[in-house]
């Protein structure tokens, strides 16, 4: 299993060898054993580009991924792109650190790489408690995904 982390950003300190780990851990707890994923954090700036040029929209984003393999293929392979800078931002709206948020944004992305789909709500209900359970699996928070002003008692 080949994982390249490169790290284009200068607003978040993230360990290469965490994310490294953490790629590893849900790709073993979907049942991947043999991949080639490459992972890269870039400030809002730089992935409002790719996001752009990709998808049509010039807004940041937090996560985008890139199949260069389809699911199931014998070995699964990816690009991931995220952003640190929305990370942070979004970490604090949750309540939960940026490291924290910028992992919910590593599992969503190799869970799409793995087949899973969160563009009806369906299949998105599925997603959203397949990343509470990666998460878990990984040793990471469930993701809460409600503002920090706005959780329930």
């Amino acid at each position: 299993m080949t994982v390249t982390v490169t790290d284009r950003q200068r607003l978040l300190r993230v360990a290469k060898p965490w994310l490294e780990r953490l790629v590893r851990r849900v790709l073993a707890a979907e049942g991947v054993s043999h991949a080639d994923i490459s992972l890269t954090l870039l400030d809002d700036r730089r992935i409002g580009r790719l996001h752009d040029e990709w998808l049509g929209d010039p807004s940041p984003t937090d996560v985008i991924t890139f199949p260069l393999s389809d699911p199931g293929a014998a070995v699964l392979a990816g690009d991931i792109v995220v952003s640190a800078e929305t990370a942070r931002t979004r970490g604090r709206e949750f309540g939960w650190t940026p490291r924290e948020e910028l992992a919910y944004y590593v599992v969503h992305g190799l869970l799409h790489l793995t087949g899973h789909d969160d563009t009806a709500p369906g299949p998105r209900r599925t997603m959203r408690a397949r990343e509470r359970a990666v998460m878990r699996i990984a040793g990471l928070s469930a993701p809460n995904r409600r503002p920090a002003g706005r959780r329930r008692a």
